[in-house]
C-alpha cells in the first residue's frame, strides 16, 4: 500500500490454460485441476456450509470472514450456495481482506473461466471498485448479500472490524461464523500468515466459528491453535495430501495486559452498545434523505419500521430541492473529512445506479464535472491528479476541450470528470426508499418529547405516546428540541436555490456542472442553480439578493452558459429556501446517543491526562440513535451512513473502518471536549 492509500495492483501472468498466476508470490490463484470445485471442497464443505445454510431462519446473519480475495471465485461460490440451500429472508455478510487487488479486467478475465457463475460474476464486475485502500461496501441480491471489500495488509485490515481499540474489549464486537483463509501459501507468502493475523482472527471468532484452510503448514496449524481453535487435518483438494478444518468450542479471554499505557483513543468510549431490540420494531423520525434511507436499510434487515415526519409529504425541508447533484469534495490529505468523502461518493454512485436506472423521474446519470475554475481549485487537482489517477471509471481528469465536449457547451476550465454520477431529484428517491412492505410513514406527525423507562415514550403533537425499543433521530437540525441530543453541536446553514427557464441553448447541457454554485441539466423545462450559504440566517423567505449570489455563480461556467440568462430578473425568479444541518467538523454524527453527564463523569481524567488508560464502555440510552449533520451533501452522505447505523444497531460488520465510523461517532465532541477541558 502507498502512502497515499492507493494500493498495488495484482502482478498477474496467464498459463496457457488462462488460468492467472501471481508474478510477485509465484502462486496460483485457484487449482490448476478445478479452482470452482476446489473451493466448494476446501471451503464450503469443510466449513458444513450447505447445512448451516439450510438451516437459517428468515431473520438470521451469517457472517464470513476471508483473507485473500483473489478472484472473487470464493466469494461468487458462496453467494450461488447460499441461494441455492439460505432461506430467502436471511442475511449474508463476506468480509474479505486483500492486499494486491486485482484490476477489473483481469478479474473478468479470470472469473471467465466460470460460465455457469456468471449470474453473480457480472453483477460483481459491475460494481467492483478502483484501486483504492481501505473499506469497500457492495450490495447484491436486493440489500441481502453484502461483500465488504477491505484494501489493506491482512491482519491491519481485519483488526479495523474489532470493537475497540482497548486490549480488554477488542473482542466485544462482531464474530464471524466461519473463517475462509485463502491467502498464498505460507512458503510463498510468509508476511500474512504471521501470529498478528491469527490473533486477530482469535478475537473475531466466537463459540461455533469454523475455519478452513487449504494449507496444512504448521504456521497455520499452530496460530489457529494459540487463536482457540480445535484442527483437524483432512484430505486436500485433487493431489494435495492434506488441508486443515478448524472449529472452536468456546471463547478466548484476552492475552493483553490491562496495565499498559495506551493511546487518548483507546478508552472504549465508542463501544458499540449491546442490542436492546428483540422486536425488530424501530421508530425513525424525519422524512429527508437521512431519515428514509435509514428507514430502508432497517427495513431491508427485517425491521417494522415507522417513519414520522411532521410535514404532510416526505422531503418537505432540508431534502426537497427537485434537483440536486451527487457530489462531495475530495481531498488529496489522508484525513477523516477526506476519506469520508471518497468512500462515500464511492457508495453513494454504485447505489443510485438502480434510482437512475428506474427513469427519469428520479434523475439522470448525466456525469458530473467539477471545474478547476481558480488557482486553489487547480491547485487541488493536480494533487489529487497524484493520487487518483488509476482511478477510471470512478474520476477522469478532462482539460477545457474534453470538458465542454462532455457538456455539449462551451465551458472554460477542464476539471474533474466523475462518468458514474449526475443529479437526482431528492423527493421521488424518498419515496423509492421507503416503498417496502415493512415501512408506514405517519405524516403531519411531529414529535414533541422523548422519555426512556424500560422503553422509549415519543410523544406526539397530538397527544397521543408510541412505544419502541429503537428510535433513531434523523430530523436534522431539530434535533436540538429533544433533551438527549440537545448539546449536539450542530448549526442551521440556510440556503436558496434558482430555478431559471431552460433555454434552447440550454437544453444542450449534458452533464451537472459544479464551481462556486452547481447548475443541473433541465428537468421540465427548468435549471435548478445554487446554493447560498448563508449560516445565522433564519429568514424562509425566497430574497432578490441570494438569487442574484447564484445568478453570479454562473460565470464561473462561462459566457456561454452564464449569457443564457442575461435579462433575468432576480426579483421574479422562483426558487427555494431550505435550511442544511451540519457539524463544527463538517462530518455527519452518526451513531449512539450518548448520556452525557455519565460521559463526563468517566471520562473525567482526560482533562489531566489525554494519554489517561479508562477501561470504562462509554454510556449510551440503550435503542436511541442518530443520523445528523449532512450539510449540503445529503445525497452523497445518507445512503453509507444509514448501512453504517444499521450495522452498528443489528451487530454486523461495519461498512467502513472502526477509524472512521469514530470520527463519525456523535461522542466524539465529548471526548475533545474533555481532553481540552472544555466541558
Amino acid at each position: 500500500m502507498s502512502d497515499d492509500g492507493a494500493p498495488k495492483p495484482a502482478e498477474i501472468s496467464w498459463d496457457e490454460d488462462g488460468q492467472p498466476l501471481s508474478t510477485v508470490f509465484g502462486d496460483v490463484y485457484f487449482s490448476r485441476q478445478d479452482g470452482l470445485a476446489e473451493t466448494r471442497h476446501v471451503f464450503l464443505h469443510h466449513n458444513q456450509l450447505p447445512e448451516r445454510f439450510a438451516q437459517l431462519k428468515d431473520e438470521d446473519h451469517f457472517c464470513i470472514g476471508e483473507t485473500g480475495f483473489g478472484s472473487g471465485l470464493n466469494f461468487l461460490a458462496t453467494w450461488q450456495l447460499w441461494q441455492q440451500c439460505a432461506p430467502a429472508g436471511a442475511q449474508l455478510d463476506f468480509v474479505s481482506v486483500e492486499k494486491f487487488p486485482l484490476q477489473k479486467h483481469d478479474l473478468a478475465r479470470a472469473l471467465s473461466l466460470w460460465p455457469e457463475l456468471a449470474p453473480f460474476a457480472n453483477p460483481l464486475l459491475e460494481a467492483f471498485p478502483p484501486p483504492q485502500g481501505g473499506f469497500h461496501r457492495l450490495e447484491f441480491a436486493g440489500g441481502k448479500i453484502r461483500l465488504t471489500l477491505i484494501v489493506d495488509e491482512a491482519a491491519q485490515g481485519l483488526a479495523q472490524l474489532l470493537a475497540s481499540d482497548h486490549p480488554l474489549f477488542r473482542a466485544a464486537g462482531i464474530t464471524m461464523d466461519a473463517w475462509f483463509l485463502d491467502g498464498f501459501a505460507p512458503s510463498k507468502n510468509p508476511d500474512m500468515w504471521r501470529p498478528e493475523l491469527f490473533t486477530v482472527i482469535g478475537e473475531l471468532s466466537g463459540s461455533g466459528t469454523t475455519a478452513a484452510t487449504f494449507s496444512a503448514a504448521s504456521v497455520v496449524k499452530q496460530g489457529l491453535a494459540q487463536a482457540g481453535f480445535s484442527i483437524t487435518k483432512v484430505p486436500g483438494f485433487g493431489r494435495k495430501r492434506e488441508m486443515i478444518r478448524a472449529a472452536r468450542a468456546n471463547t478466548v479471554s484476552s492475552t493483553h495486559s490491562p496495565t499498559t499505557r495506551w493511546n487518548k483513543n483507546t478508552p472504549p468510549w465508542d463501544l458499540p452498545p449491546k442490542s436492546v431490540d428483540a422486536s425488530k420494531k424501530a421508530i425513525v423520525i424525519g422524512g429527508g434523505l437521512a431519515g428514509c434511507h435509514t428507514a430502508r436499510a432497517l427495513a431491508d434487515r427485517n425491521y417494522e419500521v415507522t417513519l414520522l415526519e411532521r410535514q404532510s409529504h416526505l422531503a418537505a425541508e432540508g431534502s426537497g430541492n427537485p434537483q440536486g447533484v451527487l457530489y462531495a469534495k475530495l481531498s488529496h490529505q489522508a484525513s477523516p473529512l477526506g476519506e469520508f468523502n471518497l468512500a462515500s461518493l464511492m457508495y453513494a454512485q454504485r447505489h443510485y445506479q438502480p434510482f437512475w436506472q428506474a427513469g427519469p423521474a428520479y434523475g439522470e446519470a448525466c456525469g458530473v464535472l467539477q471545474l478547476a475554475y481558480n488557482a486553489s481549485e487547480q491547485a487541488l487537482q493536480e494533487q489529487l491528479r497524484e493520487r487518483l489517477s488509476q482511478h477510471e471509471g470512478f474520476l477522469s481528469f478532462v482539460n477545457q476541450d474534453q470538458a465542454s465536449e462532455i457538456a455539449g457547451i462551451a465551458l472554460p476550465y477542464g476539471g474533474l470528470y466523475f462518468p458514474q454520477a449526475g443529479w437526482l431529484a431528492p423527493p421521488q428517491v424518498c419515496a423509492r426508499l421507503i416503498d417496502h412492505p415493512k415501512i408506514q410513514v405517519r405524516s403531519v406527525t411531529e414529535v414533541t418529547e422523548l422519555a426512556y423507562d424500560e422503553d422509549w415514550q415519543v410523544s406526539l403533537a397530538d397527544g397521543s405516546t408510541l412505544h419502541s425499543d429503537l428510535v433513531v433521530i434523523a430530523n436534522a437540525f431539530d434535533a436540538r428540541r429533544f433533551a438527549q441530543t440537545r448539546d449536539l453541536p450542530l448549526k442551521s446553514i440556510r440556503g436558496q436555490v434558482t430555478y431559471l427557464p431552460a433555454t434552447e441553448r440550454s437544453h444542450q447541457l449534458r452533464a451537472a456542472l459544479c464551481a462556486e454554485g452547481y447548475l443541473a441539466p433541465a428537468q421540465n423545462g427548468v435549471h435548478c442553480a445554487g446554493a447560498s450559504f448563508n449560516l445565522g440566517d433564519s429568514n424562509p423567505a425566497l430574497t432578490e439578493q441570494d438569487h442574484h449570489t447564484n445568478l453570479n455563480k454562473l460565470s464561473y461556467f462561462g459566457s456561454e452558459l452564464s449569457g443564457l440568462w442575461p435579462h433575468a430578473d432576480s426579483h421574479s425568479l422562483d426558487g427555494r429556501v431550505a435550511f442544511r444541518c451540519a457539524t463544527r467538523d463538517y462530518l455527519p454524527v452518526v451513531g449512539p446517543v450518548p448520556r452525557r453527564e455519565q460521559f463526563l463523569e468517566d471520562y473525567a481524567p482526560l482533562r489531566k491526562d489525554a494519554h489517561a488508560d479508562i477501561p470504562i464502555p462509554g454510556a449510551y440510552w440503550p435503542g436511541l440513535y442518530v443520523n445528523l449533520g449532512h450539510g449540503s451533501r445529503g445525497l452523497a452522505y445518507t445512503p453509507l451512513c444509514a448501512q453504517l447505523l444499521a450495522a452498528l444497531i443489528c451487530g454486523e460488520s461495519r461498512p467502513m473502518s472502526r477509524d472512521l465510523a469514530r470520527a463519525l461517532h456523535p461522542a466524539r465532541f465529548l471526548i475533545r471536549d474533555l481532553i481540552r477541558s472544555r466541558v
